[in-house]
């Protein structure tokens, strides 16, 4: 059984910053890519930031230059480093990682954290 488990959000002001950890437990063989989503209030969930086992990312316009992504494959945990929080970044922020567990044919399965809400107001 592989699980995703997030940690990290809470209340910021804005301007603040937060940091946001997926752990990844479980069977696990070898994890691919990892990243963040997030679903506002009233809208679709979207992509963040994304980063390959390699390590490289790909962040999403709206939070370049404040956001950073980075994983440590020997804890099999991402982290998602928000900065400048703005109010426009209130969500439910959730872990995604492609894993290919054991036991299961050495195919990749695409897993999703319980999600975490980051509020940021003043």
């Amino acid at each position: 059984q592989v699980q995703l488990v997030e940690s990290g959000g809470g209340l910021v002001q804005p301007g603040g910053s937060l940091r946001l950890s997926c752990a990844a437990s479980g069977t696990i063989f070898r994890i691919n890519g990892m990243g963040w989503y997030r679903q506002a209030p009233g809208k679709e969930r979207e992509l963040v930031a994304r980063i390959t086992s390699g390590g490289t990312t790909n962040v999403t316009d709206s939070v370049k230059g404040r956001f950073v992504i980075s994983r440590d494959n020997a804890k099999n945990t991402v982290y998602l480093q928000m900065n400048s929080l703005e109010p426009e970044d209130t969500a439910v922020y959730y872990c995604n990682a492609n894993i290919i567990p054991k036991y299961f044919g050495l195919r990749e399965f695409e897993y999703w954290g319980q999600g975490t809400l980051v509020t940021v107001s003043s």
